[in-house]
């Protein structure tokens, strides 16, 4: 399945990273976020990418036209540095398209300006270039096909990333309770976004993906949430930065399903 990245926001709330370079290419490890995600869905044999660029595109453009396999694989050098032969690779089998869909466009608009590259594809996949789950895609996808959906999320918990409480009150204003949203009752949309050919026909020019086409599809009963309660998180603030890194560092990086399972080929 083509997998479809939204990558071209400005990442106004990372702005000691992104005023530099966008918010995508923040590095987690050897490489950027990006990267990881990529190579999530490129472990469960989804290999063929659609990225949706606006801000800073010469950069994520720039660093796979001169992509380092060495970076983050081994290789054994000889004849005095001349050679190079490496022991694994990323991205050999990876088809990557890069599609300028604008600096300050919406979600939605982005995934329509890409909708010529999605022909004849019944089902694609989407997520946001900043966003990292271990949730295992193949289940994902399998209860998706069972499913009538047009769209189907990832509906998870808040991460404990976020500081926030929720409080509940009286009718009055009193407050009953306050509880960490990381503990409370909530799910959030989490991306990890399932399609069929058909949202390309509920989107109109301009609209945001979650306010417009999401709706109308919730009233007629074919948006699908799946729960996980597993890994995920979104790069929003500098402490998510320091949490996904910190998790690379010491390789208990959740995310990394290709480090601990059989690729999917």
């Amino acid at each position: 399945m083509k997998v479809v990245l939204f990558c071209g926001g400005r990442g106004l709330r990372l702005r000691e990273h992104s005023e530099a370079i966008p918010k995508p290419m923040v590095q987690i490890g050897y490489r950027p976020i990006l990267w990881h995600v990529m190579r999530y869905y490129a472990h469960y044999g989804h290999r063929d990418f659609i990225l949706c660029l606006g801000y800073r595109a010469d950069a994520i453009k720039d660093y796979f036209l001169h992509y380092d396999e060495a970076a983050s694989n081994d290789f054994v050098l000889s004849e005095g540095g001349r050679r190079v032969e490496l022991l694994g690779s990323d991205i050999a089998d990876w088809r990557i398209t890069f599609a300028d869909t604008g600096l300050d466009t919406t979600i939605g608009e982005r995934l329509r300006r890409v909708r010529h590259l999605l022909e004849g594809e019944e089902i694609f996949l989407a997520n946001y270039g900043d966003t990292l789950t271990d949730a295992p895609l193949d289940e994902l996808v399998e209860t998706f096909r069972a499913d009538t959906a047009t769209a189907a999320l990832l509906a998870v918990r808040p991460s404990h990333s976020y500081s926030f409480h929720v409080v509940d009150t009286e009718a009055d204003g009193r407050v009953k309770a306050m509880r960490d949203v990381a503990s409370a009752d909530l799910r959030i949309n989490g991306g990890g976004y399932m399609f069929r050919s058909g949202i390309l026909d509920a989107l109109d020019s301009g609209e945001d993906l979650i306010d417009a086409p999401f709706a109308t599809l919730a009233a007629g009963g074919r948006l699908l949430a799946i729960p996980y309660d597993g890994f995920w998180e979104s790069l929003d603030t500098l402490k998510d930065m320091e949490l996904l890194q910190s998790l690379d560092a010491h390789d208990s990086a959740p995310w990394a399903v290709w480090r601990t399972t059989p690729a999917d080929r």
